[in-house]
């Protein structure tokens, strides 16, 4: 977690550089396949770039939102870390922190590999047994970096262009339960527009930082 209390997510493998094209997930592809697919797909492309390895975190961030985003369901996380609340807000104040926490979650990433981008970090993804009619899958994946060894899982939903990541277990602490709690007392006490307002204020002054 940063000093302004937002969790960052925690840097990934390094790989073997690929060209930078649009990510394409396949619909039909097991879960570990789709994780494996967004991680390369995005350290690949900021090691092809000089600009991104020196550690240029605007370009980092066009990176993940090329990369990573459609590999994801963030309106999803956003409803759920948003809780009961969501349920009362207006289409336009949805669509608002929609933007606003995808932003963050962005941003976090690519701070995050930034930090990773000329380390030799492996990864290894853990094939996730599905049923047939599963609508919910955990991936089970592990960091190795200088002998230490970290478990990350991707939890992900079913949807109708394929498995979608949702939610994200570092250290033991599920994302959307960790925001959810952090979003809770803002609600509580000022309101959808009272989170919008602070949302907009975090992104704002991260995207003012050098």
């Amino acid at each position: 977690m940063n000093k302004h209390g937002f969790v960052c997510f925690l840097p990934i493998a390094a790989v073997t550089v690929m060209a930078s094209v649009q990510a394409q997930p396949v619909a039909n592809a097991a879960p570990e396949a789709q994780v494996q697919s967004a991680v390369e797909r995005v350290i690949s492309s900021i090691q092809a770039d000089p600009a991104t390895r020196s550690g240029d975190i605007a370009k980092t961030i066009a990176v993940v939102q090329k990369q990573f985003l459609p590999y994801t369901d963030f309106e999803y996380t956003t409803r759920l870390a948003v809780g009961k609340a969501w349920r009362d807000a207006t289409v336009e104040q949805r669509q608002q922190l929609f933007e606003q926490f995808q932003l963050l979650l962005v941003r976090s990433y690519a701070l995050s590999l930034s930090q990773l981008r000329e380390q030799n970090v492996k990864f290894r993804y853990k094939p996730a047994p599905v049923a047939a009619t599963a609508a919910d899958v955990v991936v089970e994946t592990h960091v190795l970096n200088n002998g230490d060894e970290i478990q990350i899982d991707y939890r992900m939903r079913r949807t109708p262009s394929g498995w979608k990541i949702y939610d994200i277990n570092m250290l033991g602490a599920w994302l959307i339960e960790v925001y959810r709690q952090q979003f809770a007392d803002i609600l509580a006490k000022d309101g959808i527009n009272g989170l919008l307002a602070y949302l907009n204020r975090h992104n704002a002054r991260q995207a003012a930082r050098p």
